[in-house]
């Protein structure tokens, strides 16, 4: 399984429903997550350009793309943005396979 971080902020409705009555909205993406195959393993509200931000751990782009659409489609949420997340481990992998890449930028 992959980790992902996902950003999202709320619609101006979505606030609305959340100021007029607050609800946890963790547990929901927990379940939501478990649904898909995966775990969410840190659920964070946040100031500026997102208001919420998870890492979730998922089967499979396929999964994260599933998430972020349904977030967006029920309408309380925009700008989902997803991040695949690499593990320390596989960033040195990534690095040593570089050392054999042959590209060549443009002149």
């Amino acid at each position: 399984m992959a980790f992902y971080l996902i950003q999202a902020a709320f619609t101006p409705s979505g606030a609305d429903h959340l100021v007029k009555r607050p609800q946890h909205r963790e547990e929901v993406l927990r379940k939501t997550c478990k649904a898909l195959g995966g775990k969410l393993h840190h659920f964070f509200y946040s100031l500026g350009q997102y208001d919420v931000v998870l890492i979730a751990e998922l089967p499979d782009n396929k999964a994260a793309a599933a998430l972020s659409l349904s977030a967006e489609a029920a309408g309380a949420a925009r700008m989902v943005h997803t991040t695949v997340l690499l593990s320390a481990a596989e960033g040195m992998e990534a690095m040593k396979l570089a050392q054999s890449d042959k590209y060549k930028p443009p002149v």
